[in-house]
């Protein structure tokens, strides 16, 4: 699975609650005020579904879920997907 094919798919789930915002790769969603703790635990529960892995209680830290490509690797990992980053 290629980087597009796992960023595209989470950049368009934020985007449907943050319709006007355009988000970069590395754009950190929590310095930019989007993620409290629901929506924090909707992400967790999207990249799951989505992706068909859960994710291990190590890995629920902030720096997993700060930025697309950052998610895009907690799905690489654990998902066992072949991802690359977007563009920086």
């Amino acid at each position: 699975m290629a980087g597009d094919s796992v960023i595209k798919p989470i950049a368009e789930f934020i985007a449907v609650r943050f319709p006007d915002v355009g988000l970069g790769p590395d754009d950190d969603i929590f310095a930019l005020g989007f993620v409290n703790s629901l929506f924090a635990m909707e992400l967790v529960m999207f990249l799951e579904t989505t992706f068909a892995f859960t994710v291990p209680n190590e890995a629920l830290r902030l720096d997993s879920f700060r930025s697309l490509n950052a998610m895009a690797a907690l799905v690489a990992e654990h998902a066992g997907l072949a991802v690359e980053p977007g563009p920086r």
